[in-house]
């Protein structure tokens, strides 16, 4: 009896060896991925060869050991045994193959060998130096170890957008302030470009300077609102020449320079936008691709391990409870709702048009308020019988009147979507989403109301047959119009600085202090710990920086300023971070991939280049001021520099604006897209397959350990 036992036992133990040693062909056989292939083309390879492949074992020839990159041109490409996943036993097999290789290599191949480890040396010190220049590396890593990567990302953000100002602010003074500033103080030849002898003499009269004894306050006052002696200065559009400056056998074409800095300005960031958006757009498709199951993620793969402090990691705890609470119930309100009846979807189906009817309804008298805002303002700050001339608190009340009913509509009007968006009944995630979409919406659409305004003011559209714009072209009121527009721009700059700055002063230090000292009031229970947000404070970055995109054509500075706004805007948001706020709970899962941010950014870059080239193309520049005085477009001045050149270059810039050469270029550019198109399409059927079979891969797991369970009772 016991020795039959003994056999049944060995037998049986052989069985499992075999099964669990070596697989047997009919094991594979029965695995879900295998039963699959005849579905999908025998295009997989099968489990038994693939098995069969890796069971063979190792030559003991040295030469055959030796990897496909020991010899010849590869040698020299492969990476340094430090940065290959094995251990060290494995890395020092390899280093003996590696010897023995080098041994069979010609004198020559030993110095490429050599001259390509040493280039590769020096590269990596290189990276180690300039890894010591990375602008705030140390305080994103320290924000990143105390408050998570999700709030990192604003900063890092914040980062990319003062490297692209700060280039930019290069680019513009380098090619339009600095040689303006040069040649005016070596006192070169200036040589005008164009006469104003037809021009209405009264579309002439604009003369910013002040005459006579001057406050204090007002230079205040001007330093603030852009007039006075700030007209006079390299900030605004009004101080540049309509000319060209001959030096020994050099000519700088003021206008030109002027124009073609500021086409290549917006050029230059739509390009670091796209490419930056291209990186991020593949992270998030890694990242927030849950198809493959997003609770084993968050359960397994969503911890952030460079957490340090004890409170960072209860508030991680609880934003991971709350993202599986937040997928729970949407996964309970995707079955509530397919269980409603028709009457109650109807109902539900009515409230959110009557609530959109609402939505727009308070966009529309945000906007009616920010357009009579800007008309009351320009009436009263540009009119010579206006009642608060000579009034310096009631002027520059007036100056600001637009921005202070911009900054109320977009703190007011966003606390009233968040009381409706409740009464809608979306699921969380899509209340967060429809949410930010709505205050985009209304931030970028405010400036565009704005600058409505002031183009309806400035081109007369409603009377063009007055007197003030059948003369000059455009409103008296507005004589150095360019200058106008771009003191709006820079008035709304300081104004969004100087509100972040009194919201962290007189909102967010004394409720802290009120947290910290009273705990036990009621309304501190009710209001809370303020909560660093990232999605509202990335929206207030891409709003300013919509602002310096608009009026850097009239204001060539503002990329300068608006660089010192952002550096100030970085180190006191670091301020109030570490002092005041507290990760929000409720997390925005875009906001750690940051493609959103730059869609948004994106969307900001097309609204301003609107007003720029309707500016370069269609209006009528100022006959009073700037470097375009005179012509009847600012592009006109580009079409005067090609006029000057060769023969030859005149006749290929034709060539290359014509129809003979746009025509085909639209197809080649059509081919390429439908190219790119059918790439993408055959990639996504890629990943698809891949996404199946590591589902498939999944199942046979599953398969494999019922089997050993099976096979160990």
């Amino acid at each position: 009896m016991e020795d039959s036992r003994e056999r049944s036992l060995g037998t049986r133990s052989d069985e499992a060896g075999s099964g669990l040693g070596r697989p047997g062909p009919s094991l594979f056989l029965q695995l879900p991925s295998n039963q699959t292939l005849r579905f999908r083309g025998n295009k997989a390879e099968a489990w038994g060869a693939a098995v069969e492949g890796a069971a063979e074992p190792l030559a003991d020839d040295p030469q055959e050991q030796a990897p496909p990159y020991a010899e010849g041109e590869e040698e020299e490409d492969r990476k340094p045994l430090r940065e290959l996943p094995l251990c060290l036993e494995e890395k020092r097999r390899l280093r003996v193959l590696q010897e023995q290789a080098a041994s069979r290599l010609s004198g020559w191949q030993l110095w490429r060998a050599g001259k390509r480890r040493t280039l590769r040396h020096f590269k990596s010190q290189a990276g180690a130096v300039m890894s010591y220049a990375v602008m705030w590396k140390s305080t994103l890593r320290h924000i990143e170890g105390h408050f998570g990567t999700g709030i990192e990302s604003y900063f890092s953000f914040l980062r990319f957008l003062v490297l692209m100002n700060f280039v930019a602010s290069l680019l513009v003074v380098g090619f339009v302030v600095a040689p303006n500033a040069a040649f005016e103080a070596l006192h070169l030849n200036w040589t005008s470009r164009s006469s104003n002898t037809s021009v209405n003499a009264s579309c002439l009269r604009y003369n910013p300077s002040v005459y006579g004894l001057v406050s204090y306050f007002t230079y205040i006052m001007d330093l603030l609102s852009g007039k006075g002696f700030m007209e006079l200065t390299y900030l605004f559009y009004g101080k540049y020449q309509n000319s060209a400056v001959e030096f020994v056998s050099f000519s700088y074409n003021v206008p030109l320079a002027y124009l073609l800095t500021a086409f290549f300005y917006l050029l230059f960031c739509l390009i670091w936008i796209v490419r930056r958006s291209v990186y991020w757009l593949k992270r998030s498709l890694v990242s927030e691709d849950a198809s493959l199951g997003s609770y084993s993620n968050k359960v397994f793969a969503g911890w952030d391990f460079g957490l340090m402090q004890p409170s960072a990691v209860q508030l991680r705890h609880k934003s991971i409870r709350y993202e599986l609470r937040m997928d729970l119930e949407e996964e309970m309100f995707r079955r509530r709702l397919a269980e409603q009846t028709t009457k109650q979807r109807a109902t539900l189906y009515l409230l959110r048009g009557l609530l959109n009817v609402l939505v727009l309804g308070l966009l529309a008298g945000g906007f009616f308020c920010i357009y009579l805002a800007a008309e009351y303002s320009q009436r009263l700050v540009g009119s010579d019988n206006s009642p608060v001339k000579g009034q310096t608190l009631l002027e520059l009340l007036a100056a600001y009147l637009p921005s202070i009913v911009i900054t109320v509509a977009n703190l007011l009007i966003p606390m009233i979507f968040g009381v409706i968006v409740h009464l809608e009944k979306y699921p969380l995630s899509f209340e967060i989403k429809i949410t930010l979409l709505r205050n985009v919406f209304l931030r970028l659409a405010s400036l565009v109301v704005l600058l409505i305004s002031l183009w309806s003011q400035i081109t007369c559209s409603r009377d063009l047959q007055h007197s003030d714009c059948k003369d000059c072209g455009y409103s008296r009121l507005f004589l150095c119009w360019e200058t106008s527009v771009g003191q709006e721009m820079y008035k709304l700059l300081i104004f969004d600085l100087l509100i972040m700055l009194l919201v962290v002063v007189f909102v967010e230090f004394p409720r802290k202090m009120l947290v910290t000292y009273l705990p036990s009031c009621p309304l501190v229970k009710l209001w809370g710990q303020q909560e660093f947000m990232v999605p509202s404070n990335v929206l207030d970055l891409v709003y300013g920086q919509t602002l310096c995109w608009t009026g850097a054509l009239f204001c060539p500075l503002l990329p300068v300023l608006n660089t010192l706004k952002y550096i100030v805007v970085f180190y006191l948001k670091k301020l109030t971070l570490y002092a005041n706020c507290q990760p929000a709970e409720r997390t925005f899962r875009a906001s750690s991939s940051n493609f959103f941010f730059l869609l948004v950014l994106l969307l900001g870059l097309t609204i301003s280049c609107v007003p720029a080239l309707y500016s370069m193309f269609a209006m009528s520049p100022s006959k009073a001021c700037g470097p375009f005085r005179g012509e009847p477009t600012m592009w006109n001045t580009v079409s005067s520099a090609i006029s000057e050149l060769p023969p030859t270059a005149q006749e290929f810039l034709e060539f290359v604006g014509s129809l003979a050469f746009a025509v085909p270029l639209f197809l080649l550019l059509s081919i390429v897209m439908f190219y790119l198109v059918a790439l993408a399409g055959s990639y996504s059927t890629m990943v698809k397959g891949l996404k199946a079979q590591l589902q498939l891969e999944g199942q046979d797991k599953l398969f494999l350990v019922k089997q050993i369970s099976e096979l160990s009772q």
